[in-house]
This record gives structure tokens, C-alpha cells and sequence, in this order.
């Protein structure tokens, strides 16, 4: 049986790679809701004139768009259907993605609720990032030390911790 953890991944990834792949694909195409991607060129468009930095160097609103629509579906699909250390990376793009996304919501001054998802799944991203880099818990071996040919257990693993009672 698979362990907590591994059942928590496993349902993080998939739940936020299916989600970047849908949002993703609103800024990508109008085919899933017209009225999304109307919206989102008219939110990147305002995230360009916010930065006219964006604007000398040549890039645009339909490239900013395109450009974290395709990564937020490349990164999806990896969280949702490669194992490994690239779920990982995939993930930790995202959350530079999230967080540069929180960050031209803030510049332009939009309202909370017009960010809050970003907020959330930036959350869920840092937690499942956080979760998967801990180390597997592995049982504590029971090292046992050989004297005259008997076996007994080491000292500090046979003595009862402190304040703790050993009951026979």
C-alpha cells in the first residue's frame, strides 16, 4: 500500500498539472471559453503597458501570453504525467510562473479576488514542492551488538528514554 505522502504527490500533481494545462490552454486558444481568453489578452496587454521594459525589448502581449500559456501546459502535462525528478523542476517552474504572474496583478492594482486563485495554487505548489523534497521516513534498524557470542541490543536503543517507564 502506497504511503500518505506518496498518495499526497501524487494527488498534488496531478490535481495542479491538470489545472496549468487548462489555464494554460485559455491563454493559448479561445476554443475551451472565448470569453477567458478575451479576457486574459486584455489582462496581458495592461501587464505590458504596466511594464514598458517588456515593450523595449521587444516583447509583446500576445508573446507574454503565449509564452506562459505554453508553459504553464508544457509544465502541466509533466506534473501530471512524468515521474521523477522532473515533476519537480515542473513544479518549481511553476511557482516562478505563479509568482511572477502575482506580481504584474500587483502592478497593474487589481483587486484581491481577481488573483486569489494565483494565491492559492502558488500555495499548493509550494506544498507539494515541500512535500516531495523531504526524506522517505525510513523504520529505525535495531543494531544489535555482538558480545561472547551473545546478541544484545546497543545501550542507548536498550535503555527506556528519559521520564518514560519500561514496563516488563
Amino acid at each position: 500500500m502506497a504511503s500518505p505522502r506518496t498518495i499526497t504527490i501524487v494527488a498534488l500533481s496531478v490535481a495542479l498539472g491538470l489545472f496549468f494545462v487548462f489555464m494554460g490552454t485559455i491563454k493559448l486558444t479561445p476554443r475551451l471559453s472565448r470569453d477567458a481568453y478575451n479576457e486574459m489578452k486584455r489582462a496581458y496587454k495592461s501587464y505590458v503597458r504596466a511594464l514598458p521594459m517588456l515593450k523595449k525589448i521587444g516583447v509583446s502581449s500576445i508573446l507574454l501570453r503565449k509564452s506562459i500559456g505554453a508553459l504553464e501546459v508544457a509544465c502541466g502535462i509533466v506534473m501530471t504525467l512524468v515521474p521523477g525528478r522532473p515533476k519537480d523542476v515542473a513544479n518549481f517552474l511553476l511557482l516562478l510562473l505563479v509568482l511572477a504572474v502575482l506580481f504584474f496583478h500587483q502592478l497593474v492594482g487589481d483587486p484581491l479576488k481577481r488573483y486569489a486563485h494565483a494565491l492559492v495554487f502558488g500555495i499548493l505548489l509550494t506544498c507539494r514542492l515541500l512535500i516531495a523534497r523531504q526524506p522517505e521516513e525510513q523504520p529505525p534498524e535495531k543494531r544489535i551488538l555482538s558480545v561472547n557470542g551473545d546478541e544484545q541490543p546497543l545501550i542507548h536503543e536498550a535503555a527506556p528514554e528519559k521520564g518514560k517507564i519500561k514496563v516488563s
